[in-house]
């Protein structure tokens, strides 16, 4: 099993599922848009004992403007 750990955006700090480590980039849905996230460096935990491997994205773009709501 393999984590993308998110960075920058709305969805800062996110740990979602990864299907493919191999992955250049994400795309989301965000309430009613969706983000861009790229991928920002190499695979950490690798081995077999240390954890799930993890692969940091950075946030790129959002498909619109994101105003926060007022709930």
């Amino acid at each position: 099993m393999a984590l993308a750990r998110l960075h920058g955006g709305p969805l800062d700090g996110q740990i979602l599922p990864l299907d493919d480590v191999e992955l250049d980039s994400l795309t989301l849905p965000y309430s009613e848009t969706q983000l861009t996230y790229r991928r920002d460096g190499d695979a950490t935990r690798t081995g077999d004992s240390d954890g799930p491997t993890e692969v940091p994205f950075r946030f790129v773009e959002s498909g619109d403007d994101i105003v926060p709501g007022d709930d």
